[in-house]
């Protein structure tokens, strides 16, 4: 049972397969560069997108199409940071950006979360220093499944506007958000473009992982220098990739919103099955989008208790050491990850009978 990537499974819906087919066949320019940027019309309607969800002004100049969003990421840093500056990151991080910030020479300064798995504003603004850069968030969190309250992304957008520095703000799991409508407000900001770059991936929405596809939103004059990087690194981003996602945003509303609902119904049996065995010392710390994020009752550290997971349960998972600093001070000992989203309502029934039954 293999709970540990937050990866898709299944392939993209019959009608945009046939789409991505046709345009193979029948789209001569599908086979050949694009602009470095993507595709006009893909930039065009995710920003009509985030418009009429946002609020705000967007524009097709202000988006750029990527190779995945790790890609977005990864162009973002280096428009924004040289060797030796430092980038602040919420423990438990996305160990991917991490691992960029590593390789770039950049410093990851770890923002520790509370109970709540949430950061603290002030907390944050005592991190920031002379070489601080940017503050990043995941929201839906990953790898703790919060989701970050529009109050406190306010709070980190008004910290990191008052010190001149970026705030990125990743929003892969978006479309499963358990709240109806915008998860913020920042877009409203007449002057977002000076403060604020959002990351987006079309990966998890319409189950095109293997055509890495995915955007990040900012000013034109930053993208005129990631263009640069976007350039050197993969000259344009998939063109059958982006003809299958701009399908997707304009034929399938529906089927995600049908998508959205299964996820929040596993999500809501995660949270039963956690419940149901709490008497026997497991946690639920975080809950959303497609992680569970919870503490464990055994004597041992969690790369222990998740290498017995495998050999003992048929249960593969990671353990939260992979997502926080090495002078840890603990938690990633505590707690492991779980990627329940792939995992359908029979399969959650038995991944908790699994579970029941442990005795290490």
């Amino acid at each position: 049972m293999n709970v540990s990537q937050a990866a898709p499974v299944d392939p993209p819906p019959r009608a945009l397969r046939e789409a991505l087919a046709q345009a193979v066949l029948d789209d001569p320019a599908a086979h050949l560069y694009g602009p470095v940027l993507g595709l006009p019309a893909l930039r065009a309607e995710l920003a009509g997108r985030i418009q009429r969800l946002y609020g705000g002004a967007v524009t097709a100049a202000d988006v750029a199409i990527t190779a995945g969003c790790n890609e977005a990421f990864a162009a973002t840093m280096a428009s924004l940071t040289a060797e030796g500056d430092e980038v602040i990151l919420p423990t438990p991080w996305y160990f991917n950006h991490k691992m960029w910030l590593d390789m770039a020479g950049v410093r990851a300064v770890p923002l520790p979360t509370g109970a709540d798995l949430l950061p603290d504003p002030q907390a944050a603004a005592a991190l920031i220093g002379p070489r601080t850069r940017a503050i990043v968030l995941v929201s839906p969190n990953n790898p703790a499944g919060v989701e970050y309250p529009p109050a406190l992304l306010r709070a980190l957008y008004d910290l990191a506007k008052s010190r001149g520095i970026a705030l990125v703000v990743d929003e892969t799991y978006r479309d499963f958000h358990a709240s109806d409508g915008a998860p913020h407000d920042l877009f409203t900001d007449p002057d977002w473009r000076k403060t604020l770059i959002h990351l987006y991936s079309f990966s998890k929405a319409y189950r095109l992982t293997g055509h890495r596809v995915g955007a990040l939103v900012t000013d034109p004059a930053r993208l005129a220098q990631i263009e640069k990087f976007l350039d050197t690194v993969t000259i344009c981003p998939a063109q059958v990739g982006q003809i299958g996602a701009l399908w997707g945003l304009r034929n399938l509303d529906d089927w995600l919103a049908g998508e959205r609902l299964e996820v929040l119904a596993r999500r809501a049996a995660m949270a039963e099955g956690f419940s149901a065995l709490a008497d026997r010392g497991w946690g639920l710390a975080g809950l959303g989008a497609y992680f569970a994020y919870v503490s464990h009752p055994f004597d041992m550290g969690a790369q222990d208790v998740a290498r017995r997971l495998v050999s003992e349960a048929g249960i593969l998972l990671l353990p939260a050491t992979m997502f926080v600093p090495e002078t840890d001070d603990g938690h990633g000992a505590r707690h492991l990850r779980i990627a329940f989203a792939n995992l359908d309502r029979p399969g959650i029934a038995a991944f908790f009978s699994r579970l029941s039954g442990l005795s290490f």
